[in-house]
């Protein structure tokens, strides 16, 4: 099997599970996810303006924002997005410019066209991670960050033999339990003018880390690139 028939596989794997939790997901991981979605929502009202939600599911985040904000929401699962109008067209949002079923490797979006990508319990789902967070970079304005909650693998250890022992179990599911905290970062040192700015353990038991990036500003990227061309000099 080639690499991109797993992939498409997996994306209909992810995509069946989540139109199967989409009747019962806030009541499910509602309260479980609560501090890890408003830890998420604070950091990126830090920046605010134009803000992308990726996988943003049934809506359940939307409500908190401040309604200065702009937002888009995007989810592979048409299901859970229908679920999400009814709260927009409920609670009147209309700050939610809009919510489209897209695949976070795709993004439909020129560049530079958010001041925040949030992503919450997205990045262990999606079968190319790396693809995503450069789709999350490109779309970003310089001066912005992304703003992930995401599950960090052990790296040894009784939870790292469960995981490992969970992980068929969860890709069944649409999750992903072995993700190492290794590959962000190489993520970010391939990435340019992208930088770690936060990593923070998050409830329950720091399974989950909120982690943000921030893209450098142009005015950042002017004064780095005489420096560059000294070096390669």
């Amino acid at each position: 099997m080639t690499d991109q028939m797993q992939a498409e596989l997996d994306q209909e794997t992810i995509t069946k599970a989540y139109a199967r939790w989409a009747p019962v997901y806030d009541l499910v991981f509602g309260a479980v996810f609560e501090r890890g979605r408003q830890a998420a929502i604070a950091a990126a009202e830090r920046i605010g303006g134009r803000i992308l939600e990726v996988g943003v599911g049934t809506g359940i985040s939307l409500p908190d924002y401040s309604r200065t904000n702009r937002l888009y929401g995007i989810d592979i699962s048409e299901p859970m997005l229908r679920k999400a109008q009814e709260r927009v067209d409920e609670l009147g949002l209309h700050n939610v410019e809009g919510l489209s079923v897209m695949d976070a490797e795709h993004l439909a979006f020129p560049d530079a066209s958010f001041d925040v990508v949030v992503a919450q319990y997205v990045i262990t789902t999606v079968p190319n991670p790396e693809a995503t967070l450069d789709e999350f970079a490109r779309v970003l304005k310089p001066g912005g960050e992304i703003v992930l909650v995401s599950r960090i693998g052990a790296e040894a250890g009784l939870r790292r033999a469960l995981e490992q022992w969970f992980a068929p179990a969860a890709r069944k599911l649409g999750w992903r339990t072995e993700f190492s905290w290794e590959r962000y970062e190489r993520w970010a040192e391939r990435t340019a003018g992208i930088e770690l700015v936060e990593r923070r353990a998050m409830p329950p038991l720091g399974h989950f880390s909120l982690i943000r990036f921030g893209k450098h500003s142009e005015q950042a990227a002017n004064r780095e690139a005489p420096a560059l061309r000294r070096t390669a000099g």
